[in-house]
């Protein structure tokens, strides 16, 4: 599998059972979350063309976010299989980091304004249900998506810098000073370490506290109200409170431990030797989200509703065939038996 995962002083150490980890987690999430997500998104957009709604625009998005996320995990993949040496093309880690960390910290934003969704059509039915419309979401997406790329940008910058200028402390080749690095947004020289940590602290402030923050209110609100209703079932408060546990439960599980990693980094000022497996739980949030979807919308339960029982239907037509094949080849074999046992009785 490639070189070892040793690097200079200012950059990610991995050992091979790091790697293994890394490469494991990596494809766990793939196999789960592109036919997930796929599902989830053929639904969103036949219920877009039918009856669209705010929520659906959101996961809608959200879903685009996680899907983008698993079309270039496999690049991930083959710098995990290689131990963190980038062997493919170089122009590829630009692009592969820069979508890497941009779908996840919209999935941040999209989640919280799924949160304030909620929140303001159990706080404000009536004001709310007058200013509902799809393309107030529309455009909440598309800022989100300009906020994304442009705090991340620096991710798709670094790279190329450091390629262009082949500065001698990103090891490269002697012969050939402007050679690519031999990885992918690992290694900085101690200026460049100063400015990637005040982008990262920046990024911990603006795109995780901030939308974790509002998350909180919403939810926390959210279920304090829903406790108040008395004309709701108790099957329906159950479904939304586990809505608003499992959102908050992503928010700090999937994007917690990445992000405090910015925060140990930026005092510490050292690239920290865990952030890499701080973000395999920031990875999981892939194969998380189907089941926000699940809660969050009627239609996504329906289709896999339907799914499931049409499974089922299928399963059970053929266990009845493999049954009734069985019996025919049982009386089928009684019959000949019946009739080699007569003509032989005969003879």
């Amino acid at each position: 599998m490639g070189e070892p995962c040793a690097n200079s002083t200012k950059e990610i150490q991995l050992n091979i059972t790091d790697c293994v980890l890394l490469l494991s987690i990596y494809i766990l999430t793939f196999l789960i979350g592109v036919p997930t997500n796929i599902l989830a998104f053929c639904t969103f957009c036949c219920k877009l063309r039918r009856k669209p709604t705010p929520i659906d625009v959101l996961l809608l998005n959200l879903t685009i976010s996680d899907l983008l996320f698993l079309a270039f995990l496999p690049f991930k993949m083959k710098e995990a299989y290689d131990d963190m040496v980038w062997l493919l093309p170089y122009s590829l880690c630009p692009l592969t980091g820069f979508l890497f960390y941009v779908t996840i910290y919209n999935s941040t934003l999209l989640l919280t304004a799924v949160s304030v969704e909620r929140y303001l059509g159990m706080a404000f039915p009536f004001q709310y249900a007058v200013c509902r419309r799809p393309r107030y979401a529309v455009l909440a997406c598309v800022l989100f998506w300009a906020v994304s790329l442009s705090n991340l940008s620096f991710v798709y910058i670094l790279p190329f810098s450091q390629w262009s200028e082949g500065n001698p402390g990103h090891n490269h080749n002697v012969s050939n000073p402007t050679s690519p690095p031999p990885t992918c947004y690992l290694e900085f020289t101690p200026e460049e370490l100063s400015i990637v940590m005040s982008v990262r602290l920046e990024l911990f402030l603006m795109l995780f506290c901030i939308p974790f923050l509002i998350s909180c209110f919403c939810y926390i609100n959210f279920i304090l109200i829903l406790s108040r209703l008395p004309n709701i079932s108790r099957r329906r408060r159950l479904r939304c409170i586990g809505l608003a546990l499992g959102t908050l439960i992503v928010f700090t599980v999937c994007f917690g431990p990445y992000n405090a990693s910015h925060v140990v980094g930026f005092v510490r000022q050292e690239n920290e030797n865990w952030r890499s497996i701080a973000l395999l739980s920031s990875t999981l949030n892939a194969c998380l989200d189907p089941l926000i979807f699940y809660l969050s919308s009627s239609v996504v339960r329906s289709t896999l509703n339907r799914l499931f029982r049409s499974v089922a239907e299928k399963c059970a037509r053929e266990s009845k065939e493999i049954c009734f094949s069985t019996t025919n080849y049982v009386q089928l074999l009684k019959t000949l038996s019946f009739f080699f046992y007569n003509l032989e009785f005969h003879i």
